[in-house]
């Protein structure tokens, strides 16, 4: 078996489910970039079920254990005194806050991964033109909202910008981060809030898997992806946490305006 592939794609996934450059483009260009989907096809008609929930498993399970302790917390006192207590009151606005981005998923999540998935210069457009909106809104928005200071009204407007996660190339970390920067959140609140709110929406993928966790469970290819995308995403949420108490977004649209344009200039020269 191939377990290189199964390490890079969790390394991909782990790195890109959390720092706002998209895990589902850079999944999708890896692929293309290194002509996988013949080898992957032939290993046999199931490898892509198998990979597709490893990554998801990885991600919910690195970022579970990384906010335990807040779900913990924020489930109880949910459940036990509704909105009376801070934690409480942020349990039921993420609740809210993911209804728009899970019906939208259920809705249009399909469709939009069947049409974008091989279009390549789609994809490089999307990650091409969130970075250069992360930038901007990150450079001239102010940071006046800690995590605590955060509204209902600003989780259901973050919570609707989520559903633009679909299109990949957008980012599902980097929209809700972009859409906190803009209500004036400091950057770190917008990447706490932005990494509580991933929680549902990955536990959610997750679960329409079922079948296939508990059919795969013991496939070593699974369990390679699973631990790999577990123990990268784990380091790339501690790390942005950190990284942003000191430093702006401007790396990551960087980033994304140079992956973009390698994307553009391999697809040219392929022709297709």
């Amino acid at each position: 078996m191939l377990w290189y592939i199964a390490i890079i794609l969790g390394i991909v996934q782990g790195i890109g489910e959390f720092l706002p450059i998209s895990s589902s483009a850079h999944l999708i260009l890896t692929r293309w970039f290194f002509d996988w989907d013949p080898i992957i096809h032939h290993l046999g008609e199931n490898i892509d079920i198998v990979l597709d929930v490893a990554l998801h498993v990885g991600t919910l399970l690195a970022v579970l254990i990384y906010f335990f302790r807040d779900w913990l917390q924020m489930l109880t006192h949910g459940l036990s005194t509704g909105i009376k207590t801070k934690e409480g009151k942020m349990f039921w606005y993420l609740v809210v806050a993911t209804i728009p981005g899970g019906i939208a998923g259920l809705a249009l999540e399909a469709a939009i991964e069947n049409f974008i998935r091989s279009q390549i210069l789609i994809i490089a457009l999307g990650l091409a033109l969130m970075g250069i909106i992360l930038y901007y809104v990150d450079k001239k928005a102010a940071q006046i909202v800690n995590f605590e200071e955060i509204t209902f009204r600003q989780t259901i407007l973050i919570g609707v910008a989520q559903a633009l996660a679909l299109i990949p190339g957008v980012s599902r970390s980097g929209i809700t981060m972009t859409a906190g920067r803009l209500l004036g959140f400091t950057r770190e609140a917008a990447a706490r809030f932005s990494f509580l709110l991933a929680t549902p929406i990955i536990a959610g993928a997750a679960l329409k898997q079922t079948p296939g966790i508990i059919h795969n469970i013991a496939n070593p290819l699974f369990l390679v992806g699973t631990i790999t995308a577990t123990i990268v995403g784990l380091i790339s949420i501690g790390f942005l946490l950190q990284y942003l108490q000191r430093h702006n977004f401007a790396i990551f649209a960087v980033y994304r305006l140079a992956i973009a344009a390698l994307a553009i200039i391999v697809y040219a020269i392929r022709g297709a």
